[in-house]
């Protein structure tokens, strides 16, 4: 398809112009005019273009792109080598960040929801990025645990309350952590983020509401890849989502 064409259909669905964010989104390195094969992943590491590269990507579309809020204008060193990687591939480099988390349809949220097995029943913001689900079943923090490891691959940090069973749990994937506030005022029994601080400690403490951070890339996959898999349903393109695994 043409890329003019998939930038007016992204623009249509994931609706930037709603959001105040960090960064710009939509296409940020613009590349060849004809889109065949689409790679996806969470950040635009070095890492990501050079796999988009062996496969002969005409487009990535990520969460994490370039040109963040605060970020040095100046294109030099590692920025440097991954725009200059992408230029002389003639690649295209989609990026959403909020328009991604908030999507009720290809959001982190709603897909680490969907992943965790936890229905959504109330969202506790405007813009729908804290979601809420009520457990069909009351765990421990611990069983609750090995679950979200279970399906995220990896062994989440937990700060426990004094509940000996978690039956409402909020979640809000990333660096979502100054959301504890709003989870606290809901009075559920669970907060799920991708990172934690150290303030988040003290606030799980004196509110007895129970932190899980599941790490920031862990709980940021699902959201670019249902979106990928969506655009190659719905235009015929080939799709490849390329997880570069990070710690964090």
């Amino acid at each position: 398809m043409k890329l003019s064409a998939l930038n007016l259909y992204l623009k249509d669905i994931l609706q930037p112009a709603r959001f105040n964010d960090y960064c710009p989104n939509g296409l940020q390195v613009e590349g060849k005019s004809e889109i065949q094969r689409i790679v996806t992943g969470v950040t635009a590491s070095q890492a990501l273009i050079d796999a988009a590269v062996k496969r002969n990507a005409d487009a990535i579309l990520v969460h994490h792109g370039y040109f963040w809020r605060g970020e040095p204008p100046e294109i030099l060193g590692i920025k440097k080598q991954r725009i200059q990687t992408l230029l002389q591939h003639d690649i295209n480099l989609f990026a959403y960040h909020l328009p991604l988390d908030a999507h009720p349809q290809f959001g982190n949220n709603v897909m680490l929801g969907q992943q965790l097995g936890f229905d959504i029943e109330a969202w506790l913001d405007d813009k729908q990025m804290i979601a809420k689900a009520t457990l069909a079943q009351p765990l421990s923090i611990q069983q609750l645990s090995l679950h979200v490891a279970e399906k995220l691959g990896r062994v989440p940090q937990i700060i426990p309350s004094t509940r000996s069973l978690i039956k409402t749990v909020a979640w809000c994937t990333g660096a979502a952590q100054q959301y504890i506030d709003v989870a606290i005022a809901a009075e559920v029994d669970l907060f799920i983020s991708g990172e934690i601080s150290e303030q988040t400690v003290h606030a799980v403490r004196e509110s007895n509401t129970a932190y899980m951070a599941a790490g920031h890339h862990a709980t940021e996959r699902y959201g670019i890849q249902a979106l990928g898999v969506h655009l190659a349903n719905q235009f015929g393109l080939s799709h490849e989502f390329v997880d570069i695994d990070n710690p964090v």
